[in-house]
């Protein structure tokens, strides 16, 4: 009498995380004879036994007891023909169609840890050393299934002690793609940058040339990093002028979370991130400033180790700076011949290509929850699931915004959203983003039914939507912050909230900048309720780079007849203040906005916390924000008007508060505190008003300006105390990155009502 058997089918995050060695191990522990496979759509199993079974321990086993860093979305099963197989075997993968998710990159688990310190380990020292708990996954992909011929490693042939464990179904390298040991895998090289020619000591020499104040190009998982000895300040100087990059933060790699103590606070959940096998930049507060890594500001970002080669560099420097090895605005470079050695001393490389470049995540905490400024490695390509009301069979791609860019793809119920790809004003970021649209479409087998862009029609994502030949669907900039957190959070479609939308700029339907907006929103739409009163940008985009100009536009508005001299504009020409003024009163190259962000350059000016120019953007909000004091309560006046249904929200009350305080010799942390203040309460303001006439009560906190953790906590424990939901990005950034998701959601619930989609 034959026995049963089960097919089952598991789709998630189930490729390159040795779920078949632990389907193997399951099955050899249960008794179950059949196979195991990668397939186009997940993971394969075939399981049977000779007496009838019901399998239920191994199906919950599968989700139980899964790899750690598996993810299980959705496991099917049906009955199978009973075939009489006599042992349990890992068969090859299945071609086909594609649609199955990869890991991303992780770092080097305690094994493997142990192994590269372990002089009598065959990989004693050897910086490419992984099994299938870690290492690289997405930067060596180039196709799917995850197979080793479909990665980066495909030139490196294992040699026959390689080939045996990841052949051993027992070993923890069973089918590791990347396995590599010092006789058949990658190595390193040293170079001098100038001359490209290779000297001899490896990791150790160039731990050495760090120590004597050099900067190196070091190779790592998306990318270089240039490396240098954040505690020499002639070295950090050079550094600073070789990245055009005056002020801007400088990242650090720690050996140890002892090290990262020394030099910041840590809290629990901060630990724990810094510490997880994902290992971001984390923003901490400084316990102890290091001159020159993060002037002005109270926060500086660490990370830890996250491949062996970084343990091996770090052994003896304890600590190094790391940060992206880019020119100015341009995408971290991943090979030598992009133009590394302009930018460094020595270049301590490896033969083992990359696939696709990404950059350091960078989080900081919100109580525990993380609050992301930039989402690519260790993150990126994690799936998000979409609530099945909205779910679509047609594929979506989206192409986000300008700035702080990713793009997105829609696929059976699922959307996957690229590494943060940076400005694409810029031509080698542009470069990099059709690289990514190639990438993604390629590896999930995307067919798109549509595009879905921003509004604005100058946008580069715009108008290269419009030469892809597809329908083209267009989201408001704001709509789409607020659809992001939507979707994310898995909101229903019949639900309206309450967005607040805050940034710098938004392309608005009136033709307007926008940028302080709440809208009253669900998926396919929204209405704008309230907003910042516009005021003048004094030469455009300037002001967005000059923060005294937005000031001086404040003051105009507030009825200024003479220019207090406050803050920075005590540093300001006279003359240049007289044709700002001449701007702003007669209209000249000063369009109007209702920017957010451009009201806290404005404050941040008049209490001399921002600079004369940003060095990068956001710089006098993020030095703004780090001068305010944590106990204070109090706030400043504002007033709110309607017209035709639309709240307009006036700061000329606050400004003439601002300076009046400053006049009563107020410090800046004072001021800081109220203003924030003033902000959070003017969200729970508009937010009663919008309970009251359209019995709303979620609301969603967006947009970059909402980057400002204290503005964040502030705003939702007001809103939580008025007894509101309060929605915001958690897994991704408030800040533009998110646009391509909203996007997604935006163009699913268009496809759900069958609109939208002619060319």
């Amino acid at each position: 009498m034959k026995g049963g058997a089960l097919r089952i089918t598991v789709f998630g995050v189930v490729q390159g995380v040795g779920f078949r060695p632990f389907i193997y191990r399951l099955a050899r522990h249960y008794g179950y004879k059949g196979w195991v496979k990668n397939a186009g759509r997940g993971v394969e199993i075939h399981i049977e036994k000779g007496i009838k079974t019901e399998f239920q321990d191994f199906l919950r086993a599968i989700v139980e007891e899964k790899p750690p860093l598996a993810l299980v979305e959705r496991l099917t099963f049906k009955p199978a023909a009973f075939k009489g197989f006599r042992d349990f075997a890992v068969k090859k993968s299945k071609q086909g169609k594609r649609f199955v998710f990869i890991a991303p990159d992780i770092s080097t688990c305690p094994n493997c840890h142990h192994d590269i310190m372990n002089p009598g380990d065959r990989r004693f020292r050897y910086p490419f050393t992984n099994c299938t708990d870690c290492g690289p996954r997405y930067t060596i992909v180039k196709a799917l299934p995850y197979d080793r011929s479909n990665t980066t490693m495909s030139g490196f042939p294992m040699c026959p002690e390689c080939s045996a464990e990841y052949h051993d179904p027992l070993d923890r390298r069973y089918h590791a793609q990347p396995i590599a040991c010092p006789r058949c895998g990658p190595s390193v090289i040293l170079r001098k940058a100038r001359t490209g020619k290779e000297i001899p000591g490896g990791i150790e020499r160039a731990a050495e040339l760090i120590k004597k104040g050099k900067i190196l190009a070091v190779k790592g998982l998306g990318g270089f990093h240039l490396a240098c000895d954040p505690l020499n300040p002639d070295a950090v100087r050079r550094l600073r002028k070789i990245k055009e990059r005056e002020t801007k933060p400088l990242a650090l790699m720690a050996l140890d979370v002892k090290t990262v103590e020394k030099y910041a606070c840590l809290k629990p959940a901060e630990r724990k991130w810094l510490l997880s096998e994902r290992r971001p930049i984390v923003l901490l507060k400084k316990k102890r400033d290091i001159p020159g890594i993060a002037p002005n500001l109270d926060e500086i970002g660490f990370m830890l180790p996250y491949t062996p080669l970084h343990y091996l560099l770090l052994e003896n420097l304890k600590l190094i700076v790391a940060t992206s090895s880019n020119k100015k605005d341009s995408p971290i470079m991943k090979e030598e011949d992009e133009g590394i050695c302009g930018l460094c001393d020595y270049v301590l490389g490896h033969n083992r290509p990359i696939a696709m470049r990404a950059d350091d995540s960078v989080v900081k905490a919100v109580g525990a929850s993380p609050l992301f400024v930039r989402r690519a490695r260790g993150y990126v390509p994690y799936p998000q699931k979409v609530p099945a009301e909205l779910r679509s069979s047609q594929d979506v791609l989206a192409l986000g915004g300008e700035l702080k860019d990713t793009v997105s793809i829609y696929k059976d119920g699922y959307v996957v959203t690229s590494q943060f790809l940076g400005d694409l004003d810029e031509y080698p970021n542009h470069l990099y983003f059709k690289e990514t649209i190639g990438h993604l479409m390629t590896l999930f087998d995307v067919k798109p039914a549509c595009v879905v862009s921003d509004l604005h029609p100058d946008f580069h994502t715009t108008r290269y939507a419009q030469r892809l030949g597809l329908p083209h669907l267009q989201v408001q900039h704001h709509h789409a912050h607020v659809l992001a957190a939507m979707l994310e959070h898995g909101t229903a479609p019949e639900t309206k909230v309450l967005g607040v939308s805050w940034d710098g700029y938004g392309y608005g339907p009136d033709g307007e900048a926008w940028g302080g907006e709440f809208l009253l929103a669900d998926y396919l739409g929204f209405e704008r309720l309230a907003h910042f009163e516009p005021v003048p940008l004094p030469g455009g985009d300037l002001a967005a780079k000059q923060p005294w100009r937005m000031a001086l536009s404040y003051l105009h508005e507030a009825g200024f007849a003479s220019v207090p001299r406050a803050g920075i504009l005590k540093n300001v020409e006279m003359k240049k203040i007289q044709g700002v003024l001449e701007m702003i009163k007669n209209r000249i190259r000063s369009p109007l906005s209702s920017s957010c962000g451009r009201l806290f350059d404005a404050v941040s000016a008049l209490t001399g916390t921002s600079p004369l120019e940003n060095d990068f953007e956001a710089e006098a909000a993020m030095r703004l924000e780090a001068a305010a004091s944590s106990r204070i309560q109090a706030s400043y006046p504002f007033v709110i008007t309607k017209e035709n249904r639309l709240f307009r929200i006036s700061f000329t009350k606050t400004i003439k508060n601002i300076l009046a305080d400053l006049d009563y010799g107020l410090p800046p942390r004072l001021i800081s505190s109220k203003f924030h203040n003033t902000l959070a309460r003017v969200i729970v303001v508009i937010a009663q008003m919008a309970r009251k006439e359209s019995g709303i009560d979620t609301v969603v906190l967006c947009g970059g300006v909402f980057c400002n953790k204290r503005l964040l906590s502030r705003a939702s424990d007001e809103l939580e105390r008025k007894r509101f939901k309060v929605l915001r990005p958690v897994v991704y950034s408030p800040n533009d990155e998110s646009l391509s998701v909203g996007q997604i959601a935006h163009a699913l619930a268009r496809l759900k009502e069958g609109k939208g989609l002619s060319l």
